[in-house]
């Protein structure tokens, strides 16, 4: 059976966000993932982890201004500076709260040269595997679908495993995001049967609507009944937009056969 986490930046927004950790546990999970966890002091993270007695999996590397309209800067060859101190600081963040799971996003085009580009994420991303080797921690990379950003530079997960294997680093992985894939490029089976040992880390939404399974085109009953037979290990992480709420979303998993408390 997959084992499932809480993304707590899409789930539980309802509630104020160092409540969210609570609430997860309430409705059942032991284990969650944050984006960005860098607007909250680390000790007060801590004290919400623990309250709860919830574990944190994973968070992003920081991707700028979001709110800007930053995706991500990890291919912006005027910010590679700003690129290294965000991962200096993702390493303070994931040392002191247990994480060994990081996510890099290589953020939009930009005027630069594609190539000159593509060189700039190459050159961040083998330097945040080498920065992440002191907490024995994986760097993940996450292609984003290009119709809902249509400038995103890393955008299927071919070219993310291109990246992977120019990199050449020990401690990189894919993160496959089902809502994404499905979006740009479909073969959602395929791709994860061919490439699930390079495969560190699997977010769901169903397409369109980007919300719980169950309200879009993905069979989602089918696709995790094979994942769960391709001996996939990992965790699988609810990234949705919940509706109507996230507590009555939760409901799918029921319906497909799946229960919180075993995850």
């Amino acid at each position: 059976m997959p084992r499932f986490l809480a993304n707590l930046s899409m789930l539980f927004t309802e509630l104020p966000f160092l409540e969210r950790f609570a609430a997860a546990r309430r409705a059942g999970f032991r284990t969650v993932e944050v984006q960005f966890p860098y607007d909250y002091a680390i000790g007060d993270l801590r004290h919400a982890l623990r309250d709860a007695g919830v574990e944190l999996y994973l968070i992003n590397l920081p991707a700028g201004d979001w709110d800007a309209g930053d995706r991500g800067i990890a291919a912006d060859p005027a910010r590679v500076e700003e690129f290294r101190l965000g991962v200096a600081q993702a390493l303070d963040y994931a040392g002191a709260l247990g994480v060994r799971r990081l996510n890099c996003l290589a953020g939009r085009r930009t005027a630069a040269d594609a190539r000159a580009q593509w060189q700039t994420l190459l050159a961040n991303v083998r330097h945040a595997a080498a920065a992440l080797q002191r907490l024995d921690a994986l760097l993940l990379v996450e292609p984003i679908n290009r119709r809902d950003i249509p400038d995103f530079f890393l955008g299927t997960s071919a070219e993310a495993l291109r990246l992977l294997d120019q990199a050449g680093a020990s401690n990189l992985a894919l993160q496959y995001d089902v809502y994404h894939m499905q979006r740009g490029e479909g073969e959602l089976t395929g791709t994860l049967r061919r490439h699930l040992p390079r495969i560190g880390h699997i977010q769901i939404a169903d397409a369109p609507g980007r919300h719980q399974p169950g309200t879009g085109e993905i069979n989602f009953r089918y696709l995790l009944g094979q994942l769960d037979a391709m001996g996939y290990p990992g965790y699988v992480s609810l990234e949705y937009v919940p509706e109507p709420d996230t507590v009555s979303s939760l409901t799918w998993l029921a319906e497909h056969g799946y229960a919180l408390t075993a995850s």
